[in-house]
């Protein structure tokens, strides 16, 4: 496995994610949201508020992922599932490179 690889995808990640993706800054969904309208036009921009602090959540939950994964690359155990130890695949780590368990584990979650 090439560690390195993993890194600069990972690294590539996290500075999309705080070089900000083109979204509305909050503020800005929040203080349009403030003016007259009718009811569609206030539920609408009640919408886009709720978005706006979902797509920031999740951007945070990666962000956290993305440091644990370097820390993990760092360590040596990238790469290894959490939950059962076994190597994670190759192509689950190109598809989410922040992954903590490998396919097996994750569908266990699910169920």
């Amino acid at each position: 496995m090439d560690l390195e690889v993993y890194r600069e995808a990972l690294l590539r990640k996290k500075q999309e994610l705080l070089g900000g993706s083109g979204v509305r800054p909050l503020q800005a969904t929040m203080e349009n949201n403030s003016r007259q309208g009718d009811m569609a036009d206030q539920a609408s921009g009640n919408n886009e508020v709720h978005i706006a602090l979902k797509l920031r959540q999740t951007d945070a939950k990666i962000l956290q992922a993305i440091e644990d994964a370097l820390q993990r690359v760092e360590k040596g155990t990238y790469g290894s599932c959490r939950d059962c130890g076994h190597p994670i695949a190759d192509a689950r780590l190109k598809a989410i490179p922040w992954t903590r368990v490998c396919i097996n584990c994750k569908e266990k979650q699910k169920a």
